[in-house]
């Protein structure tokens, strides 16, 4: 896809370039502030959190954990090592 080309404005004297500058100043203050909020919004701390959420929640993540070591120990068994290096070593027979 091919960039947008986006007309030029011909500035004539200083007084058009300084009002073109507080209009780019103002859109960045207000694109920065709207994007602090956003990021304070994203990162919220809950505070209202009770005994049996705490509890929930440590359970749901240890279940996903123990779930994960059971997957990889899983795949390690199938196929060996992960990667295709094998710390195994040929037997030679004598």
């Amino acid at each position: 896809m091919l960039p947008v080309k986006k007309p030029t404005r011909k500035y004539h004297t200083l007084e058009e370039i300084r009002l073109r500058k507080e209009e780019l100043a103002n859109a960045i203050q207000q694109d920065s502030t709207k994007f602090s909020s956003l990021w304070n919004q994203a990162f919220i701390k809950r505070e209202g959190s009770t005994k049996g959420e705490y509890i929930s929640g440590l359970i749901a993540n240890s279940i996903t954990a123990i779930d994960a070591f059971l997957l990889i120990r899983k795949l390690m068994k199938g196929y060996g090592t992960l990667f295709g290096k094998s710390e195994k070593k040929s037997k030679r027979k004598h």
